[in-house]
């Protein structure tokens, strides 16, 4: 069982995060004042003192604790602690993304270092630091406290000596409602908006003061959800039924930084932090050799043809930043990409984390990318229906595959409805496999390879890019077991989605003229046994029909045509 500690930001995400996990845990805030849905996770409210953790973590068998309380909550960080330690819990802090210090601010390390030559300060640091703070009232500083408007903090605040005319509210982070000269931040990160106070307050031309946040020393640290994730797979493997994985972006990134680090600084570390899309870091192992760093990649429980593959990266110092394809890595041969015909396969989003990722080094590199076992792999991915040849293809959005990712194959998708589109075609029809498409492709015999797109089960969001990217005349091919999930309005027909409703089919039946008792079937497909041989085409018309009701509207700019398929590879339409 997991504990979290929340109450933030990172607490919500926290939860998002362990939710798709599907197992129980716990969420624990100190005020039970922040709104939060749990589906899988059980909430408790109220501070934790060190034996009363201890005897919480004991009678309910946690085994992994995730800290994701507010940085400032240092009495929290050191109970955390100690609990891990006397009871041997591993734990997780998940810390927030913190931009650099700027120099032009004042930073201090505690309420002692504020300057006394301030008359007027706006303190945004909490209503508990309001007891830190009075004193310097006492020698007649001005001070203006922010507080969240909250009844508990109202009443808090005055209980603790403030007046109301000292209080303002958090209505957002860009507003500064009173006259100061001077403002108390704390470092609170991205999540905590200091990068829009801070500019509040120069667009104010108020003196910032910040307080730095304290240090948290945990074994395992985290800023974001995917490395919270992969954290909670290495420490309770049980925890997710499958395992995320790694791009072959992020392997290449990977790769490419620690060719980097050993080449500029001389150094090989076991792993390498990576810079996310998202903002977050994450570590990754790497491999040596005399000439190239590696990765070998991680597909976690996906399954990935590219799982396993070693993709290195070799560097060396050039008069501009270039990226390069070496073997295994594949070749565009067709426009409809983000680079031009001939360009090596190396995707737009694992570009820009090369470079993002290098760039602090502070030296233009030329990057070379390899994979060597790609061009075999290759054969058993898209890339040859893309018109990729040569090898793999380096991609990934967000660095992390989930397993099974429904993101994952729409975006996969997208990509091959952009190839058809750019291969001037004259119409793109979209299968659900191999099979369908086998039977479709007879009627179409002058099309090009890339006009054939696979939907699998997500109908409606082809048919939705269809739309976005205006392709005019469009045929859908599909079989009876998905044409009936359809044609109920299910535009994603996956099982878990979507079952054969027999009732609707009973009504299909009944409106083509057909009276049989469906009552034992389990697949839809026996129907094509059951029903007369001359009311056939009669009940394929009714299906059509349902089908066209929902999808036509999904692209109302394009002509649209849905061919029925039996298992024979006769076409209904």
């Amino acid at each position: 069982m997991i504990l979290v500690f929340g109450g933030t930001t990172e607490g919500r995400k926290a939860v998002e995060v362990l939710e798709e996990g599907g197992s129980p845990y716990f969420y624990s805030t100190k005020t039970g004042e922040q709104d939060i849905t749990l589906h899988h996770g059980q909430r408790i409210d109220g501070a934790l003192d060190t034996e009363a953790m201890q005897t919480f973590c004991r009678e309910h068998d946690i085994r992994l604790i995730v800290d994701a309380a507010h940085p400032f909550a240092s009495q929290l960080h050191q109970t955390i602690a100690q609990v891990s330690e006397a009871l041997n819990i591993s734990v997780i802090r998940y810390e927030r993304i913190y931009p650099e210090r700027d120099p032009h601010l004042e930073w201090i390390e505690d309420y002692s270092q504020i300057p006394q030559d301030i008359h007027t300060l706006l303190a945004t640091t909490g209503v508990q630091s309001i007891a830190k703070l009075r004193p310097l009232e006492a020698k007649g500083m001005k001070i203006f406290y922010r507080i969240l408007p909250r009844e508990s903090s109202m009443a808090l605040a005055e209980k603790l000596g403030a007046k109301k005319e000292q209080l303002c509210f958090f209505e957002d982070g860009t507003t500064i409602d009173v006259e100061a000269k001077a403002i108390l931040l704390k470092e609170s990160g991205l999540s905590g908006g200091f990068t829009e106070k801070v500019e509040a307050a120069k667009a104010k031309g108020m003196r910032i003061l910040v307080l730095k946040r304290p240090e948290i020393n945990f074994k395992h640290s985290v800023n974001g959800p995917y490395g919270l994730r992969r954290m909670v797979e290495k420490l309770l493997p049980e925890f997710y039924p499958l395992h995320s994985g790694l791009t072959t972006g992020t392997c290449a990134t990977a790769a490419a930084v620690a060719a980097a680090q050993r080449l500029l600084k001389n150094e090989t570390p076991e792993a390498v932090p990576v810079l996310l899309p998202d903002g977050e870091t994450i570590y990754v192992p790497v491999s040596y050799s005399e000439e190239y760093a590696s990765v070998l990649k991680d597909a976690g429980d996906d399954p990935d043809v590219t799982n396993g593959l070693e993709i290195r990266a070799s560097v060396k110092p050039s008069d501009t930043f270039r990226i390069l394809g070496g073997e295994g890595v594949g070749r565009f041969t067709l426009p409809g990409f983000d680079y031009t015909p001939g360009e090596a396969a190396i995707n737009k989003a694992p570009r820009e984390m090369i470079r993002q990722n290098l760039e602090p080094f502070g030296v233009p590199l030329q990057v070379t990318i390899s994979v060597p076992d790609g061009a075999e792999i290759a054969r058993r991915t898209f890339n040859p229906r893309l018109g990729i040849e040569g090898g793999i293809s380096i991609i990934g959005v967000s660095g992390i595959v989930k397993p099974f990712s429904e993101e994952a194959f729409i975006d996969s998708i997208r990509k091959c409805m952009t190839v058809a589109k750019a291969s001037g075609s004259e119409r793109v029809v979209i299968n659900s496999g191999g099979k369908s498409e086998r039977f479709v492709k007879a009627l179409y015999p002058t099309l090009p390879q890339q006009a054939f797109v696979e939907y699998g089960n997500y109908i409606g969001e082809t048919l939705k890019i269809a739309h976005e990217l205006n392709i005019k005349n469009v045929t859908l091919g599909v079989m009876l077991g998905k044409a009936v999930k359809l044609a109920a309005g299910h535009l994603d027909t996956h099982s878990r989605k979507a079952i054969m409703d027999k009732e609707f089919i009973n009504d299909m039946l009944h409106e083509a003229g057909i009276s049989i008792d469906i009552s034992n079937i389990t697949l839809a497909r026996e129907l094509w046994e059951m029903i007369p041989p001359t009311k056939i085409q009669s009940f394929a018309d009714v299906v059509i029909r349902h089908c066209e009701t929902h999808c036509k509207p999904i692209l109302p700019n394009g002509e649209l045509t849905i061919l029925l398929i039996d298992d024979e590879g006769n076409i209904y339409h």
